[in-house]
């Protein structure tokens, strides 16, 4: 692939990304079972993330229109704080940018100044990928996996309003 993005930066080499809805909810769900296995969202969890307003939930196509990755973001129940709620892309399509580049349109859907997520701490590929995508550190979840694997948390200043110069 040549990385080339589309005039509109809604596509990358014939993937397209695009607001996923509930008629996806099964396809969602069976790549995050693919993708994140014992840690992946139920399908009450998935429901919650579709039918919540204010959660954007993106979905990233192949050329022959088969669901290539999800992204979701949002201000979860109780949080002052613009979440990446999860993010995950196909292992027959990883390695060729896509993790950035829905990234990338996820973050550009959020309101805020500040976007959060949490990653494995054993995800040393995703954990690259966000600090190359300028996110930092801010802690660790301890535990916070269901096998016992930490959290770590990140987050990632932008200016704001978007345009707005950063000081």
């Amino acid at each position: 692939m040549d990385g080339s993005l589309s005039a509109g930066a809604e596509s990358l080499d014939g993937y397209r990304v695009m607001p996923a809805a509930l008629r996806d909810l099964r396809a969602v769900r069976r790549l995050e079972k693919l993708i994140f296995a014992g840690e992946a969202y139920t399908y009450p969890d998935l429901l919650f993330l579709f039918l919540r307003p204010g959660i954007i939930n993106l979905k990233l196509v192949t050329p022959d229109n088969a669901l290539a990755g999800f992204g979701s973001g949002g201000r979860l129940p109780g949080s002052p704080r613009v979440w990446i709620i999860s993010l995950g892309i196909h292992p027959d399509h990883q390695r060729r940018g896509l993790g950035r580049f829905l990234l990338e349109m996820c973050e550009a859907r959020l309101s805020g100044p500040t976007l959060f997520l949490t990653v494995r701490a054993d995800n040393e590929r995703a954990i690259t990928l966000y600090r190359r995508s300028g996110y930092r550190q801010i802690g660790i979840r301890y535990s916070y996996y269901s096998d016992g694997e930490d959290g770590i948390e990140m987050c990632k200043e932008r200016p704001w309003p978007p345009g707005a110069s950063a000081r």
